[in-house]
């Protein structure tokens, strides 16, 4: 009996130093990893919205507060107001798409005022190598870029080529993430439409 206690006070002694010490890790590395997201996700609205400058709008927020931020799919986490000159020529804005095959995918996308897209650059996903991974390829994401004749808001994924302005070509055997993605851009579009009233 003597020996069952001795070991299960010798593992709970291992269990508190390793969850002290788990902690102490944690503590170090939240700040750098904030801070390299943040720096991740300001590149990212920099690619999708060339030549602005990005800030936070009142009006803005308050209407992602008016509006809510869940769409079908997809949750918007941030809008910025992209400005030249001072003036307001579109938004930048993080959305995190729910239905992805390997869970939740984080994008950026950058829009003008009049819905046409200017960039879309995914920052995080979970998915499967070689398959939905390849929604962080440039050949994907260029698709929703309205320089190649695609337009919103109301996007479709379809399989073997899309052949018109609303119509994004799948990755092949990654449909649920490709629609997973293209769900989160149509809830940016909407919410765009919806400020711009």
């Amino acid at each position: 009996m003597n020996k069952i206690i001795k070991d299960a006070l010798v593992l709970l002694a291992i269990t508190l130093v390793a969850g002290v010490a788990l902690g102490l890790v944690y503590e170090v590395t939240k700040d750098p990893i904030a801070q390299g997201a943040e720096k991740a996700k300001q590149e990212a609205y920099a690619a999708v919205f060339e030549k602005a400058e990005f800030s936070a709008d009142d009006a803005i927020t308050a209407k992602v507060n008016e509006l809510g931020k869940t769409y079908d799919g997809a949750i918007v986490t941030e809008v910025l107001a992209a400005k030249s000159g001072g003036e307001v020529v579109g938004y930048v804005m993080s959305l995190t798409a729910k239905e992805g095959y390997g869970g939740a995918i984080t994008l950026s996308m950058g829009v003008k005022k009049d819905g046409t897209i200017t960039g879309l650059s995914v920052l995080e996903a979970s998915e499967t190598a070689g398959l939905g991974a390849k929604c962080k390829e440039p050949e994907f994401q260029a698709q929703f870029d309205a320089s190649k004749g695609k337009h919103g808001p109301n996007m479709e994924v379809v399989k073997g080529g899309g052949a018109t302005e609303t119509q994004i070509d799948a990755i092949s055997g990654a449909t649920i993430t490709s629609k997973a993605i293209t769900k989160a851009v149509n809830a940016g579009l909407s919410f765009v439409a919806e400020i711009s009233k």
